[in-house]
């Protein structure tokens, strides 16, 4: 006589079981720990130092990122949705293009942006899907800024969307270790120059090219 699965089993016993939400916050704050102290010692800092600031054990740190490639990943996938939202939120705020633009650009530099840089740099896979589609999505969402700021006339046309990126990285990337702890406070002092610089009328004539998208994705 054939044998007949049982399917009387409730449906909650064939679920995955969800994570705890003690587990979820301890993910939560290791990847906040994380993301600190790469922007203020550099994406090498010892990970049992990123365990002792999350204020959990080196044991719960590597059960969620087993090495630092692991951890990486999901730092810089925090950050680039971090700041796509930042970008949402200015477009809601802001009726002004330029000032939505300049509203981005300010809060995009609280998420600490510039310091994807060098962590992109380390032994991590940077075409997983989940970075791919993460930064697509800022992508679409600055480039949307930057068009509906200069369809307004409020943004010089001698630029495009890497322009912004470029310098909105340069601008906010950490200097691990430098003598001068208070640097930070200038940023927001220079962003606002260089967000000047970006207004309509164009004040000057600038040499080279604008930077686009298809720019910052050549590797060679």
């Amino acid at each position: 006589m054939d044998t007949v699965a049982d399917t009387t089993a409730p449906a909650a016993q064939r679920r995955t079981p969800r994570p705890r939400a003690d587990a979820l916050r301890n993910r939560e704050r290791i990847v906040t720990a994380a993301r600190e102290m790469f922007v203020e010692f550099g994406p090498d800092v010892p990970l049992d130092d990123v365990a002792r600031r999350a204020g959990v054990g080196n044991a719960t740190l590597y059960r969620n990122f087993p090495d630092r490639a692991a951890l990486t990943h999901e730092v810089v996938l925090a950050v680039t949705s971090r700041t796509t939202l930042r970008a949402e939120e200015a477009v809601a705020a802001e009726a002004d293009p330029f000032a939505a633009l300049s509203r981005f650009v300010h809060a995009a530099a609280d998420e600490r942006i510039g310091a994807l840089c060098p962590m992109l740099s380390g032994v991590f896979d940077k075409d997983h899907p989940d970075l791919l589609a993460a930064r697509g999505r800022l992508e679409e969402a600055v480039e949307g800024l930057v068009s509906r700021a200069m369809s307004a006339g409020r943004l010089r046309t001698d630029i495009a969307v890497g322009d912004v990126l470029v310098a909105l990285s340069q601008l906010t990337r950490p200097l691990p270790g430098i003598a001068c702890l208070d640097i930070d406070r200038f940023t927001h002092r220079h962003l606002q120059l260089f967000l000047d610089g970006l207004e309509a009328p164009a004040r000057s004539v600038l040499p080279g090219s604008a930077a686009t998208l298809e720019n910052l994705r050549r590797r060679d």
